[in-house]
């Protein structure tokens, strides 16, 4: 993989690999039932980079997820639109070179009558239909009389070549349904079925697809979609791996805010002047990220880019006005650097000007290109990280098209958070035809839709015309330093390896010289671990590798009707021992066997003693006492080095810090991280009442304020307002900051729901107060106690608190009890004890709490 996977998109792969195992284990059973599975996460994901790494542990096997190769495997990639399947196909030659040569385009003639192992063929609803040259003669019920040959002397259709496939014991198809809720037409008795349910259900001859996957963006849409196959009678459904939504927005890989502008008034085109305001805000977004481009000494700054999207039959006239109106804001801009993904795929002449044709995947990769032409097709399988504006010119009825390319508009530009800077973290959709009712639709289709959660617990935010929050000069420069020392928690991962952390965390350190040699060093305390433990279990090592060394059998006899069972033991071979080896370094990683082979086989020119060393590795891994003790001292010594070199790492670039930062959360157990200091946020300073504008409420002393020193409060409740204006009473106040719900700039702790899956909580208040001891920070959090997730929270805050109390003031958590605020002060252990024994959180409060 070309690609480092996030902890989510790993623990999704393993999991459908073990999935697709079991179901060719199905499949190749003697009842040969046929199954699916399916792969749900939300659009911007990386749903293909995870598919890319499952096929590639098809094809060859994974270390990482302890996968071995089928060599029997073939994919059949399958959605209803070419252009998607090109896409895809792109996608798939970027995230992997060994798949380069391996992405098969079906076209016709195909003269294979089998698919052949080992690569992956695409194709789609067209190239099967009965017109199809791929599989004319195959239906005689599909052709005209006199047209049942088969075309250009090939022998069979691509239907023949399916069945053939499937037929043959030494090949496994899967088929990836992508975007499985398209192409399953509509559930009808009188209805012929459509193509894709004739493939997965099999017709005339050709038997059911044995593996179906099917990837899609709900959980929803794939059981929909398989519902409307008819396949519950005869295909059996093992699983629907679910990617968590948290999980990928605590990644950084999607934008956190999307920003809507559309005129007051209705009734008006204003569409070049909208469009002009566009412009404007790319060029800004251009200057903002040339200066964290700058700041951050990397080497080439984004390039974001505009996308205009227009009706499906644009006028020439209209479209020449706005390219006027673009290279009238934007004189600066390149003769090139205008392009369009229209369906025609051929140059467009609106009067003056010449627009090429670009296709929707190299957009990402021709930076040069600044001002994008789309229609409504790019609603569907793609996306542009570097996309930061989009101005429409459709009609207000189209709010799903603009909804649907909003969802290709989301991936951050650098795959990762800009800490603290809401302005690089954000997108914007500016609608010259639509009035705010229409708008509003828009927006709860976002907030409805797979753009987000669909559960909505995502932390995005949609923003109607926001302003810039910006450092609010009023706060003490000593509330700013005791910001950035405040601890804060990673949530943890579900299936961390300290050996690979550990792995990471060298190279990083090495790569900035903070520790020199460091690979090496990590590797030299994992390779006295192996010693130490062979010192300690001198006999089970020897019995082991005296396993290593044998292979045992049994034979069954019959005489005279009487059974008899005996054993048997042979020498291993040299092949026997390179398996067990490779067995062995897959448990206690690859690169700490090979490393540990080396520094047992040092200078050593005897064959037989690397032979004995591969042995003694084999050994090694078998023993229960060895990966634990090796899990262990790769913890201790990741710990060591990021205790030790703490303020180094805060001294580096923001990207730097964040790559340590996402290192440091490679663990089955919250890590100690510190907070990033906020640049600027985006809020709204408005609320409609129709179509009157109101002034939300604002409060001051907010670490970042407009203009005045003043930042609104209007989307607080009421209980959130009571608390925010009795701590900025107190005689003792500095400044509040209002938690943000997502990114480094976010005080979190991490808390474990009822489930016992770790989730992150973020208190909704920072307080900073002048006490005797200097500057000190408080947690103060109003959350109702009849929430569902109350008393877990309340238990995480506890915890939190047991290890992190001296650095803080105050660690409270209020609810209104019987009308009024009550507050659990977790600085007092008696308070902590008593809410982890609670039965719920109302019981908590009205046992230790004390009034506001």
């Amino acid at each position: 993989m070309r690609f480092t996977l996030k902890d989510y998109q790993a623990d999704a792969v393993g999991d459908t690999l073990r999935e697709l195992a079991s179901a060719r284990d199905f499949y190749r059973s003697a009842s040969k039932r046929v199954s699916s599975v399916a792969l749900a996460s939300v659009t911007g994901s990386g749903k293909t980079i995870m598919a890319a790494a499952v096929i590639e542990a098809l094809f060859w096997g994974s270390d990482d997820f302890d996968v071995v190769p089928d060599p029997n495997a073939v994919v059949l990639w399958f959605s209803d639109d070419p252009s998607l399947n090109q896409q895809t196909k792109h996608r798939l030659q970027q995230a992997s070179d060994r798949l380069r040569n391996r992405l098969v385009t079906v076209e016709h003639p195909f003269r294979h009558s089998k698919l052949q192992p080992g690569n992956v063929y695409f194709i789609n609803t067209s190239k099967l239909s009965r017109n199809s040259l791929l599989v004319r003669g195959h239906d005689s019920a599909d052709v005209l009389p006199g047209m049942d040959s088969h075309p250009d002397t090939v022998p069979f259709t691509f239907w023949d070549t399916l069945r053939n496939t499937i037929e043959d014991p030494n090949l496994t198809l899967y088929m990836v349904l992508d975007e499985a809720h398209r192409g399953m037409g509509r559930r009808s008795s009188s209805d012929t079925p459509t193509i894709v349910k004739r493939l997965i259900n099999g017709h005339s001859g050709v038997p059911p697809i044995p593996i179906v996957w099917g990837i899609s963006a709900t959980v929803q849409r794939f059981e929909e979609a398989m519902a409307a196959a008819q396949v519950k009678e005869n295909r059996v459904h093992l699983s629907t791996i679910e990617v968590d939504t948290v999980r990928i927005q605590e990644s950084g890989l999607l934008k956190d805010d999307i920003v809507l502008d559309f005129p007051a008034e209705s009734g008006i085109d204003v569409n070049t002047v909208l469009l002009r305001r566009g412009v404007r805000k790319v060029k800004a977004m251009s200057a903002a990220w040339s200066e964290y481009a700058a700041a951050q000494s990397e080497p080439e700054p984004v390039n974001p880019l505009l996308v205009l999207q227009v009706p499906n039959k644009p006028s020439p006239t209209e479209m020449a006005a706005a390219i006027d109106a673009i290279y009238d804001e934007w004189p600066e801009l390149g003769h090139d650097a205008i392009a369009h993904v229209f369906g025609e795929h051929k140059a467009q002449t609106f009067g003056p000007y010449n627009v090429p044709y670009i296709s929707p995947e190299r957009v990402q990769d021709a930076s040069y290109i600044r001002v994008l032409l789309a229609k409504d097709a790019i609603s569907t399988g793609w996306d542009c990280p570097r996309a930061e504006v989009m101005v429409s010119f459709r009609p207000a009825k189209d709010e799903t098209h603009i909804t649907q390319l909003l969802g290709r508009m989301i991936r951050t530009p650098l795959a990762r958070r800009v800490e603290g800077d809401d302005l690089l973290n954000s997108v914007e959709c500016i609608l010259p035809r639509f009035n705010r009712a229409t708008a509003s639709l828009v927006l709860e289709k976002i907030m409805g839709s797979d753009v987000l959660d669909p559960d909505g617990d995502t932390g995005k935010r949609v923003l109607i015309d926001p302003l810039l929050m910006t450092p609010n000069p009023a706060v003490p420069d000593e509330v700013w330093e005791l910001f950035s020392e405040l601890p804060t928690e990673t949530l943890p991962r579900k299936h961390a390896n300290p050996i690979k952390r550990l792995t990471a965390l060298a190279h990083a350190l090495a790569a900035d010289g903070l520790v020199p040699d460091a690979g090496q060093r990590a590797h030299e305390r994992l390779h006295g671990v192996l010693n130490g433990l062979a010192a300690q279990y001198p006999k089970e090592l020897a019995k082991a590798q005296e396993e290593v060394l044998t292979v045992a059998g049994g034979t069954v006899r019959g005489h005279h009707g009487l059974r008899t069972d005996d054993t048997w033991t042979e020498i291993a071979d040299d092949r026997a021992i390179q398996e067990a080896y490779r067995h062995g370094a897959r448990n206690i990683t690859p690169d700490v066997a090979r490393t540990y082979i080396d520094h047992l086989a040092e200078d050593a020119d005897d064959e037989d003693v690397l032979r004995d060393a591969h042995v003694r590795v084999a050994a090694l891994a078998m023993l229960p006492q060895t990966r634990p003790k090796l899990d262990e001292a790769a913890d201790a010594l990741s710990a060591e080095w990021l205790g030790k070199h703490r303020v180094s790492i805060k001294g580096l670039s923001e990207s730097r810090q964040s790559l340590y930062a996402e290192i440091t959360a490679m663990s089955t157990d919250p890590q100690l991280v510190s907070m990033a200091l906020p640049k600027n946020r985006q809020e709204e300073t408005k609320r409609f009442v129709g179509e009157t504008a109101q002034l939300l409420d604002r409060r001051p002393r907010h670490l970042l304020s407009d203009e005045e020193g003043m930042f609104p409060v209007g989307k607080l409740n009421p209980d959130e307002i009571e608390v925010l204006d009795t701590e900025i009473a107190r005689g003792d106040f500095l400044a509040w900051y209002r938690n943000p719900t997502g990114g480094r700039d976010s005080m979190s702790l991490a808390y474990q729901d009822r489930h016992g899956d770790w989730r992150t909580l973020r208190p909704d208040f920072l307080f900073f107060i002048d006490s005797s001891e200097g500057v000190q920070a408080n947690i103060v959090d109003p959350h109702g106690a009849w929430l569902p997730d109350a008393l877990a929270k309340l238990r995480g805050m506890a915890r939190f608190a047991e290890i992190y109390s001296d650095d803080f003031h105050r660690i409270e958590s209020i609810s209104r009890i019987d009308g009024k605020l009550r507050v659990l002060d977790f600085k007092l252990k008696e308070v902590r004890a008593a809410v982890l024994d609670a039965r719920d959180a109302d019981d908590a409060y009205r046992e230790s709490s004390v009034a506001y």
